[in-house]
C-alpha cells in the first residue's frame, strides 16, 4: 500500500510516497520494487561517493529504504518573504542551489503505520555548507512562518520555530513547523547537519489518515535514521 501524502513541497511528497511500507501492518520483507539496495560490485563502481554513502535497504532496521527518482530537477520553492528563503529552500529537491549533487532516500517505518521519513545527502564547497547552516539560524531567528510556492503550487508553514535535537556532526540545525495545504495541516520536523563539505538533510511527518478534531502529533527524526546516516557519511566520505 502506498501512502498519499497531503501537505508539503517537493521532496517531502516525491521521496516519501516511494516508501510503501509506510502503509504497511507488518514486519514485511522490506523488499518492495522501489527500495534503495546495495548493488553488485560492478553496479557499486558506478556510483558517486555521496551515492555509496547513502541509506540502503536494511541499513535500519524496521524501515524500508525507497531511492527517490522524482525529486530531482523539480525546482526551487520561493518563500514570500526573502529572509525565510533557506527555510523554503530546504523543503526543495536540494538544501540551497549551492549543491553540487543531491541524493534523496525515503524512509518508511513498517512499525509505525504512517512514520515517514526523507533523507538527503549533498556536496558543497565547505564554505558554502557553512554558509548554509549560518543561513538557516538566521532565518529562524527571524521568521515565524511563510508561504511557498513550486510549479503553482502553495503551500503555508506556520509555527516555525527552532527545536532542540542533539546529533552528530560538525554543527546542526532543527526546527519544527507546521504545513498546511488544501485545509490539512501537517507538522513537520526538519534537521539539517553539516559534515564536512557535506549537507544532511532529515525530514519526518507523520503521513497516517488523522483523526477527526484532533491534530497530527509532530514527530521527531528518529534517531536510529540520523545516527545510522550520519555514520555511513564518516564511514564513507570521511
Amino acid at each position: 500500500m502506498r501512502v498519499k501524502a497531503t501537505g508539503l513541497a517537493v521532496l517531502t511528497v516525491s521521496a516519501l510516497c516511494l516508501t510503501a511500507a509506510c502503509g504497511s501492518s507488518g514486519g514485511g520483507d522490506g523488499k518492495g520494487s522501489g527500495s534503495a539496495r546495495g548493488g553488485t560490485p560492478a553496479s557499486a563502481a558506478g556510483r558517486t561517493k555521496l551515492q555509496r554513502a547513502a541509506l540502503e535497504q536494511g541499513d535500519v532496521p524496521g524501515y524500508q529504504v525507497s531511492a527517490d527518482t522524482t525529486a530531482q530537477g523539480q525546482g526551487r520553492p520561493q518563500a514570500d518573504r526573502g529572509r525565510c528563503q533557506p527555510l523554503a529552500d530546504v523543503m526543495g529537491d536540494r538544501p540551497s542551489p549551492k549543491a553540487r549533487e543531491t541524493v534523496n532516500r525515503g524512509l518508511g517505518s513498517q512499525r509505525r503505520l504512517g512514520l515517514a521519513v526523507a533523507a538527503s545527502l549533498s556536496d558543497y564547497a565547505r564554505p558554502d555548507a557553512e554558509k548554509l547552516i549560518k543561513d538557516l539560524r538566521a532565518a529562524l531567528a527571524g521568521c515565524t512562518g511563510f508561504r511557498a510556492e513550486l510549479g503553482g503550487t502553495n503551500s503555508v508553514y506556520r509555527q516555525v520555530r527552532a527545536r532542540p535535537y542533539r546529533v552528530g556532526g560538525d554543527e546542526s540545525v532543527s526546527w519544527s513547523a507546521t504545513s498546511t495545504q488544501v485545509n490539512v495541516d501537517t507538522p513537520v520536523h526538519i534537521v539539517v547537519v553539516r559534515q564536512g563539505p557535506t549537507i544532511v538533510r532529515f525530514m519526518t511527518i507523520n503521513l497516517g489518515a488523522p483523526v477527526e478534531g484532533r491534530a497530527q502529533p509532530l514527530v521527531e527524526v528518529p534517531r536510529e535514521v540520523a545516527d545510522k546516516q550520519l555514520a555511513k557519511v564518516r564511514e564513507v566520505l570521511g
